[in-house]
């Protein structure tokens, strides 16, 4: 079994997300960037720890923990995405000035 190929496709998607953080304005399209982050790294774990052939499956035990908190992390973020959205009436990253001295 070759690793590169999933290797690549990790990079790809780790691109992409750091792309769609750094370019959309939309609360939820960068919280969509940041599972792609995550996405991209639970493969490299996932790979890695088949290559290597690891008896203890840690690089999988850590995939389900980093998917455990990706969940989490959507819950939150959607909940403080929708609290900003009825009291400020947009999704706009740069409208959200709550924080601004």
């Amino acid at each position: 079994m070759s690793v590169q190929p999933f290797l690549i496709a990790a990079a790809g998607l780790f691109s992409i997300g750091i792309y769609g953080i750094l370019v959309r304005r939309n609360v939820v399209m960068v919280l969509l960037s940041i599972e792609l982050i995550l996405n991209a790294v639970n493969i490299n774990f996932v790979v890695f720890n088949a290559m290597l052939g690891d008896a203890l499956l840690q690089g999988q035990i850590f995939t389900i923990f980093i998917i455990t908190i990706a969940a989490a992390e959507v819950g939150i973020g959607l909940a403080i995405v929708l609290m900003l959205f009825r009291n400020r009436k947009t999704a706009n990253i740069d409208e959200f000035d709550l924080l601004k001295w």
